[in-house]
């Protein structure tokens, strides 16, 4: 399989990733008074599939160092679609339950695998990246947009079955693709060379330090604010109150615009380094987190979109941090970490929410806290390297110093 190949794959499986995670946000919309059961009840059914999406991603890291790595990603597509096929069918919680847990255990296949291995394809490391986050962020918009059409048209159901079907479909034809090429056949492309620095001990260890933080926090910022978006607009749009197909369009174009901010990011890393522009996306967040916590209507869809536009920018960062900085043998290890904090802080954002709704918490303290937190991430990411660029020996060499 070709470069370009695996690559368009990979980036596909992106899309699924995230399409599949935030299918039943906005179902369990419907899902609810279908069911006869409170939102933040039905939400609560979700923290399975969070939690074995963080739980899954070590050994998923792990296989990825010992499998071909693209057998794993045609895994995740048929694993992933199976998965949502039985959600579809599950007549109660309990079966649900199980269903999501199932698809989040697939699910965690993607990004310690298929990042691992655009770092070791890319050419050039910020712009794979960016690309193939781009996709990422489609998939969210797609899964806001289409399940809210869906579900209000058709019903919730038909919301996992058609992209399960269609996950399948795409893991079978990997399969063939991928079996044409013998492993040892295929070449192993190392971009390393070219992107990569090599960096003292120290370096290493502040770099992974501020990049555990930023999956930690960031984890919690991205994942409150995207779970919770459609919860949003179904509060502060004017007219959208049980509207799905309203809300699914609304949180659709805002994930949709937002996803193209990982591509001048992506050039930005290659030229300037990850340091300036964390400091610069985190204070924008921050800010608009505390203007998103009293904006309704019209000024709350603005806002909402530029809030994650810089979130959404944020994503290639520490794929690139650790591509960079971090030395080829201990990278997918390191991408298995990082990802473990992330989703598992991600995990706790489902009962979270659930829990503040419940106690009529509302966002106009919700996102005050969230603002507090970029706050943080922004005071580590001072602790980054400066940026170096990599045209000379001379200048790698003193990535360290």
């Amino acid at each position: 399989m070709s470069r370009s190949e695996a690559l368009r794959f990979l980036n596909l499986a992106h899309f699924f990733d995230h399409f599949f995670l935030l299918i039943f946000p906005t179902a369990a919309l419907a899902i609810a008074p279908s069911w006869d059961m409170g939102y933040a009840d039905v939400l609560v059914l979700g923290t399975p599939m969070y939690v074995m999406f963080a739980l899954g991603t070590l050994p998923a890291g792990w296989l990825g160092d010992t499998v071909d790595r693209m057998k794993l990603i045609a895994i995740f597509f048929l694993g992933c679609g199976g998965s949502s096929l039985w959600i579809a069918m599950s007549d109660g919680p309990l079966a649900m339950a199980f269903g999501l847990a199932s698809l989040g255990l697939f699910a965690a296949i993607y990004h310690p695998v298929g990042l691992a291995h655009i770092t070791h394809i890319g050419l050039r490391t910020g712009r794979a990246l960016a690309v193939n986050g781009v996709f990422g962020n489609m998939g969210l918009a797609g899964a806001a947009a289409v399940t809210g059409l869906l579900a209000g048209f058709l019903g919730w159901k038909w919301a996992f079955v058609l992209p399960g079907a269609l996950s399948i479909l795409i893991g079978l034809l990997l399969m063939k693709r991928n079996g044409m090429v013998p492993d040892a056949a295929r070449p192993a492309v190392d971009a390393d060379s070219r992107a990569a620095l090599k960096c003292d001990r120290g370096t290493q260890v502040t770099v992974f330090g501020t990049v555990c933080v930023i999956a930690l926090l960031g984890g919690l910022i991205f994942n409150a604010v995207t779970i919770s978006l459609p919860k949003f607009f179904d509060e502060r749009l004017a007219g959208a109150g049980d509207d799905l197909a309203w809300i699914g369009a609304s949180a659709g174009l805002v994930f949709a615009v937002a996803a193209f901010a990982q591509l001048p990011v992506g050039e930005l890393l290659d030229r300037i380094g990850a340091r300036s522009v964390l400091i610069v996306l985190l204070a924008f967040q921050a800010t608009l987190l505390v203007l998103l916590a009293y904006a309704s209507g019209w000024a709350a869809l603005a806002l909402a979109l530029l809030l994650v536009t810089f979130i959404f920018a944020e994503i290639p960062v520490t794929s690139w941090l650790l591509g960079r900085y971090l030395d080829h043998g201990i990278r997918s290890r390191a991408f298995s970490v990082e990802y473990v904090l992330s989703l598992g802080i991600g995990s706790i954002a489902v009962p979270l929410i659930a829990l503040l709704h419940k106690r009529g918490i509302g966002f106009e303290a919700q996102f005050p806290g969230l603002a507090l937190t970029a706050l943080i991430i922004l005071f580590a990411a001072m602790f980054l390297p400066r940026h170096i660029r990599t045209g000379s020996r001379q200048a790698a060499a003193s990535a360290g110093d």
